[in-house]
């Protein structure tokens, strides 16, 4: 570890990549940080130019998120253009290989012998683009350790719902009773079943540790910094993200209830149903998958109710006006943040060594006040 710890956390959305540079010595104020479009997006635009090209594509790389590329793809499709794709690079898709052929995509052993085909490479981790940002700006790409957090359905085995072999994984680390920092694995300890943090850690060449987690744990761990969160106990933190909405019921930073659904699919009426569901401990797993959601972890009744409900992402203004009278959760004077911030405080958790410079940024964890 260098003489003044340097970490790079990137927090990789289906809007939105939020990447925070922490340093020891610097106000967290002012530490470089950037907002900057997904890789799914970035290849979504990529994609659609290809379609105006009218040129057949060739997808290599990497399992990566899925959203705006998939419905590229499919529209390329759809404009009569072939799409091959690697085993790797096709998964992004869909797990199962026969699902992503129905789709019209050709899998191919490799991108050599397609000619004529616009080559794109998938892949979650944009690190050499970053560096070459950092870089431009004068900012040191030396760094200590490196965090990610992605979105990970993980590989549902053939016939199963993605979305149920989500929750139930959720489910399981849950009733482990691990704690939300224990949604973060260093890089040669990730489940097998968690294919998109697999990927990630595969494109890692560096020698410094890399630890990946959920994005969803990741932004509600990160809210928990806002001053007014961690002073209410029991509370109900929700992260409101551009594709995805996570709940979660917390006494004493223990995990009691959650539930995960699309944030395209959900209303204000619904999602405030959802909540008050939550927060009385009447939530049904069933009817949250059969809304298009992930599902809930049942409750039964809760002893106490939450003192505040508190609400971070980029979808937030969904609860402008609610009943319910959210607290806009601002951890460190910065939302977007918030999956950053709680990436780094999994860190810590995970390799004590780091906790004194980022309790010094970050102050010490609410547990701990």
């Amino acid at each position: 570890m260098t003489a003044r710890p340097r970490i790079l956390a990137i927090d990789v959305g289906t809007g939105t990549q939020d990447i925070l540079v922490l340093e020891a010595g610097a106000v967290i104020e002012n530490a470089v940080q950037l907002i900057m479009p997904s890789p799914t997006a970035l290849l979504a635009e990529r994609i659609k130019q290809a379609t105006q090209d009218r040129v057949d594509l060739v997808l290599t790389g990497v399992t990566m998120g899925g959203g705006p590329d998939h419905w590229a793809v499919e529209a390329h499709l759809r404009a009569g253009l072939r799409v091959f794709a690697t085993p790797d690079a096709a998964r992004t898709f869909d797990d199962d290989l026969d699902r992503v052929a129905a789709m019209g995509v050709l899998i191919v052993d490799s991108a050599e012998g397609v000619n004529g085909s616009r080559r794109l490479e998938m892949r979650d981790f944009y690190l050499a683009e970053l560096m070459q940002a950092l870089r431009a700006f004068g900012v040191s790409t030396v760094f200590d350790a490196v965090a990610v957090a992605v979105f990970d359905h993980g590989a549902a085995p053939p016939g199963v719902s993605d979305r149920r072999f989500r929750f139930d994984y959720l489910r399981d680390q849950v009733e482990r009773g691990i704690g939300l920092e224990g949604f973060g694995f260093l890089g040669a300890e990730i489940p097998a079943r968690m294919t998109r943090m697999q990927a990630v850690a595969g494109s890692w060449t560096g020698s410094e540790p890399l630890f990946l987690m959920d994005t969803g744990p990741a932004a509600i761990l990160g809210a928990l910094d806002d001053v007014v969160v961690a002073a209410s106990d029991p509370v109900i933190v929700l992260n409101l993200g551009n594709f995805h909405t996570i709940a979660a019921l917390l006494a004493d930073r223990r995990i009691l209830g959650l539930f995960e659904h699309h944030t395209g699919q959900l209303t204000q009426p619904t999602l405030e149903l959802y909540l008050d569901a939550l927060a009385t401990g009447s939530l049904s797993n069933d009817q949250l998958f059969d809304d298009m959601g992930h599902g809930a972890l049942e409750l039964g009744p809760v002893k106490d109710a939450p003192q505040r409900l508190a609400v971070t992402g980029p979808r937030r203004a969904m609860l402008d006006g609610s009943r319910l009278k959210p607290h806009l959760a601002v951890p460190h004077g910065d939302m977007m943040l918030a999956g950053c911030f709680g990436l780094l405080r999994a860190l810590a958790a995970q390799l004590p060594d780091f906790a004194p410079v980022i309790n010094d940024q970050l102050g010490a964890p609410a547990r701990q006040r």
